[in-house]
């Protein structure tokens, strides 16, 4: 089971924003080569991030939960996202309203366009 490693350290995350990038209305991936050696092998280097101006707490972790929840549903598909990459989700508030099924095909196509 491939489980979801978080950034830690601020340089970690700016390397990782100066690389390549997707916007959507619903999140942003920014996305590099993994730099760091990570513990085990089947870990994904993935962080979610919400800006506070998106609302309160509630909001920001709803967000985050669903945009986790997607990323887990596209991991048990083979070859939706590389394990070779290092990526952050920023979230955005249009995120909050719209439902799971709608995101899902969304951030599948950019991963695809990302691992090109």
């Amino acid at each position: 089971m491939v489980r979801l490693e978080s950034l830690k350290k601020s340089n970690h995350f700016r390397k990782a924003l100066k690389e390549k990038k997707i916007h959507t209305i619903y999140f942003s991936i920014f996305a590099t080569k993994n730099f760091i050696k990570h513990k085990k092998k089947d870990n994904l280097l993935i962080s979610f991030v919400m800006k506070k101006k998106i609302g309160n707490a509630v909001k920001r972790n709803k967000i985050r939960r669903k945009l986790k929840a997607i990323v887990q549903k596209l991991l048990k598909k083979r070859g939706a996202i590389n394990m070779d990459y290092t990526y952050i989700v920023f979230g955005k508030s249009n995120a909050y309203a719209q439902k799971q099924d709608k995101i899902l095909p969304l951030m599948e196509k950019s991963f695809s366009e990302l691992n090109k």
